[in-house]
């Protein structure tokens, strides 16, 4: 059985071409098509990896995220407009279908461009908040490229997640040399609220704020927000695992920042530049490139000694012993992998019914593992109570595509000829022997009564008159 789900898996991975899990259609909304010269090693990259890409303008008539009721892209990449609403197709209220219908989205902000408003409700339903005036300026008097920022100290040196998360350097900064930094100019910081699918990726040096610059003063009184409060780079997976960046800097991702340019910190060291690497991750794990997670098979079945090895079975019994393995893979580019749990984590079975009866961490399980795809299982026994149950694995990691498997047995009661008897309970031995004295006794008692004879005793004579 995993033997056939494996190849018809294997066969389906072969016949997909497109480099992303979704699908290869990217739209790009720029303020003018001519736009995308600034951008074109960026968007160069994309399309050598497989998308297709096609560019509008926010007043085109033909734009529209959806036809027929169906996505029409399988991704959009928002880059800043000078327009302060961006029309009819592409308000607040499509863009949420759009993630609904797991469609992905790349935004890029600019402080010298004022962010749409139709973007800024959009992000403000996922909690995620700008500066009042929407041309909020990050700087940092501290961590800055002397060479083109003297002044303004408005091109941040930021280092690589590598150094500074260990939870998302897999993703966003395995491959970041040492000494790198990424150069974030003249961008624009966010505020997370507290939801759980929100994760920033990259946060603000302790000494940067943002203000804005139209407002600048000797002293800056009144700020947006400061230090890691701002998030430069965020990051949002939906329940269905659409995602959503929202990066802070859109020259970032312009050619003059690419192919390791130059920097100069304020110690006067030169280092490289980490952010075409950079960027290949953030818009990789945003089109679900990276970070995706499958399921290749489930199998449960009984594991006692003598029982018929069913593959999932529909119905089991109290008290049997059983065990299931869950088998996944993680989608890197453009091939499938094992995905090897980090060692400070676990996948978790659990077996409910209203509330979780067991909750176990799996283990790995070499058996049934591949280079492919990676096994983990666990061994139980039922609990004693009959019922509709579920066998539910509900991992969900930051960065990491969300896997909810949930597969519904029935647990019935023992049959009468499969209750043990009641000599082979050594428990039971007392009462029995209870039993059989009290019958013993009973037996004896009737036949002492039955087989014994009457006194014998002298007869009363008759008195006559």
């Amino acid at each position: 059985m995993r033997s056939l789900l494996s190849l018809i898996v294997f066969l389906f991975a072969v016949s997909v071409s497109a480099v992303s899990t979704t699908g290869n259609r990217l739209l790009a909304i720029l303020d003018d098509v001519a736009d995308k010269d600034n951008y074109s090693k960026f968007l160069g990259d994309l399309a050598s990896r497989g998308f297709d890409l096609t560019f509008e303008t926010p007043k085109s008539e033909s734009l529209a995220l959806f036809h027929l009721g169906e996505r029409k892209y399988d991704h959009v990449i928002f880059f800043p407009t000078k327009t302060k609403g961006l029309g009819p197709n592409l308000t607040p209220n499509i863009l949420v279908q759009f993630l609904n219908a797991n469609g992905n989205v790349l935004v890029t902000l600019s402080s010298g461009v004022a962010a749409p408003n139709s973007l800024v409700s959009f992000l403000a339903e996922l909690d995620i908040q700008l500066p009042a005036d929407r041309t909020g300026l990050v700087v940092d008097h501290f961590n800055y490229d002397t060479a083109s920022a003297a002044d303004l100290h408005d091109v941040l040196l930021l280092p690589t997640p590598k150094t500074v998360r260990s939870d998302i350097k897999n993703i966003f900064g395995a491959a970041a040399p040492a000494d790198s930094v990424i150069a974030f100019p003249r961008g624009v910081g966010a505020a997370l609220g507290a939801s759980e699918l929100l994760t920033p990726i990259v946060r603000a040096p302790r000494n940067a704020y943002s203000y804005n610059p139209k407002e600048q003063a000797q002293v800056v009184d009144d700020l947006f927000a400061a230090g890691e409060q701002l998030s430069l780079v965020s990051s949002f997976q939906a329940l269905n695992s659409a995602r959503l960046v929202l990066l802070g800097s859109a020259e970032l991702l312009q050619d003059k920042w690419f192919d390791e340019a130059e920097v100069t910190k304020v110690d006067g060291k030169k280092v490289k530049t980490y952010n075409r690497e950079f960027a290949k991750r953030i818009s990789a794990w945003t089109f679900q490139e990276l970070g995706v997670l499958r399921v290749n098979w489930i199998e449960h079945h009984l594991s006692e000694e003598g029982a018929v090895n069913v593959s999932n079975p529909k119905i089991y019994r109290i008290k049997n012993k059983v065990s299931y393995t869950i088998s996944l893979s993680e989608y890197t580019y453009d091939s499938w992998s094992a995905f090897n749990v980090p060692a400070n984590d676990a996948i978790q079975l659990e077996f409910s019914m209203l509330s979780p009866f067991h909750r176990l961490a799996l283990e790995f399980d070499k058996a049934h593992s591949t280079k492919d795809a990676a096994a983990y299982s666990a061994e139980f026994v039922l609990p004693d109570q009959h019922g509709i149950f579920n066998f539910k694995v509900n991992y969900k990691r930051p960065f990491l595509s969300n896997v909810e498997e949930k597969n519904t047995v029935s647990v019935r009661h023992m049959a009468h000829n499969e209750w043990p008897r009641s000599f082979a309970i050594s428990g039971a031995w007392p009462w029995i022997s209870g039993i059989g004295v009290t019958v013993v006794g009973w037996v004896a008692f009737c036949a002492l009564w039955l087989y014994s004879a009457p006194p014998k005793g002298k007869k009363e004579s008759k008195k006559t008159q």
